[in-house]
Order: structure tokens, then C-alpha cells, then sequence
């Protein structure tokens, strides 16, 4: 393992490596997006307490089984930072936190209120085929259970990987289907073969196993936040940048 904690490098050796691998405007860019993120925290009185941050660093510590003083030392000696640049980095990521769920947390219930279907899924399965005659022929071997899905699936699919796991095309939001099939596929019945259906991708035959009714579950809400987080940094760096 190297050490790296011995190696000593230039400033100017790490811009000029940054700038090689077209790597320095999103750095330059994330240093002005913290800048923002100070500003507007400090416009909204939030703060972030020496208690927070020493809960997130024991709860970081203890994922990386830094259990010890020592360890913690090594740990950032070998990552070239001292106890002070850690503490400052948590102190970002907590106040970016705090900030984010400041600024929409209400918003982010609206939206999916709002938009609720768009994030109702499926678990979906399909064959595709590019020949229109065969695609019919196998449809109605499946209505007439001459063959299962699965089995069509595994023989007749253009595609390797869904031949290889017998047509499952997984848990798919409404979004992840082209508008004229998800019409079908969300108004069809469980286990229905649906079909076929013609895209440029070929014939489509289709079929629901369950239906998933959209969640606003913590995974989702902190997804959305997120995204909200961040389209209003980059509009709020735009305005900065050009006034």
C-alpha cells in the first residue's frame, strides 16, 4: 500500500492535474455552490453544532471500524487531512443537509402529490421480437398456454439478457416506458399477455406480475430533495456568474 501521507505535492501540481483530466471547473464549481450554501444558511440562521458534528465523525468512525484514537490519526494522516479540514468537511455536508430540507421539504410532498403516478411501478416482463409475424405467432401460443411466458422469453427474444432471465425486465416506474405502452401496461390485468406492440425497438409482448403503488418512502423523499437541491444551486450559480 503506498503511503501516501509521505508524499508531498504542489498546488500548482494538482491544478495543472485537474485541468489534464478536464476535471477543474467541477471543482471550481462545487467550491462556489459551498460559498452559496454558506450565504444562504446564513441568511436563514442555520447553523451546524460542534454536537452534530461529533456525532456524524463517531458515526463515520465506526463504519470505517476506527475504533481507536490512533486509528483515526493514521487514518487521516494517510488521507492528507488533519482533524480541523475532517470536522470542516462534515460541518459542509451537515449544513448542505440542513439547508436542503429547509428550503423543500414541503415542497418535495406537493411534488409527489402531484405526480404520484408518474412513480406508481411495475414488475414487468417482456419479449421483443423483430419480425412481426412471429411476434404474433408466439402471442397466441401464450393465450392459448401452448407456452409460458418464460419459456417464449428464453427462446425468443433479440435481446441476450432478457433470454438469459426469461423476459423479467424488473420494477419499472410508468417514466421508464415509452408513453404507448405504458397506457397498456397500467391499465392491463395481472398476468394478461399484452400485444404485440410495435416501437422502433420491435414487437413487444408484455405482462404484468404486480402492480406497486408509488410511496413517498425516505429513499424516494431524499431523492427528490435532492434533485430540488441541486437544480436550485445551479440556478442560483447561474444568476451569480452573470450579475
Amino acid at each position: 500500500m503506498i503511503d501516501f501521507a509521505s508524499v508531498s505535492l504542489e498546488s500548482d501540481e494538482i491544478v495543472d492535474f485537474l485541468k489534464r483530466e478536464i476535471k477543474l471547473k467541477e471543482v471550481c464549481q462545487n467550491i462556489l455552490y459551498q460559498k452559496l450554501i454558506n450565504q444562504a444558511a446564513e441568511e436563514r440562521d442555520i447553523t451546524v453544532s460542534a454536537e452534530e458534528i461529533q456525532a456524524e465523525a463517531d458515526k463515520q468512525r465506526h463504519a470505517m471500524r476506527l475504533e481507536k484514537a490512533a486509528d483515526t490519526l493514521a487514518w487521516l494522516k494517510e488521507q492528507k487531512m488533519t482533524p480541523d479540514d475532517w470536522e470542516a468537511g462534515i460541518r459542509d455536508r451537515l449544513l448542505a443537509e440542513k439547508l436542503a430540507e429547509s428550503l423543500f421539504s414541503e415542497q418535495v410532498e406537493k411534488f409527489f402529490a402531484q405526480n404520484r403516478l408518474e412513480f406508481d411501478q411495475v414488475l414487468l416482463y417482456q419479449i421483443i421480437l423483430d419480425d412481426e409475424k412471429l411476434a404474433q405467432e408466439v402471442f397466441y401460443e401464450l393465450e392459448e398456454r401452448e407456452i409460458s411466458f418464460y419459456q417464449a422469453a428464453h427462446l425468443y427474444d433479440i435481446n441476450e439478457r432478457r433470454r438469459h432471465q426469461c423476459g423479467c425486465e424488473g420494477k419499472l416506474y410508468r417514466w421508464n416506458l415509452k408513453p404507448s405502452i405504458a397506457a397498456v401496461v397500467f391499465g392491463s390485468p395481472l398476468g394478461k399477455v399484452i400485444g404485440p406492440i410495435q416501437t422502433e425497438a420491435g414487437y413487444h409482448i408484455l405482462m404484468v406480475e404486480e402492480f406497486i403503488p408509488a410511496d413517498l418512502t425516505p429513499q424516494r423523499y431524499q431523492e427528490l430533495r435532492d434533485k430540488m437541491f441541486q437544480e436550485w444551486l445551479a440556478n442560483e450559480l447561474t444568476y451569480m456568474l452573470h450579475n
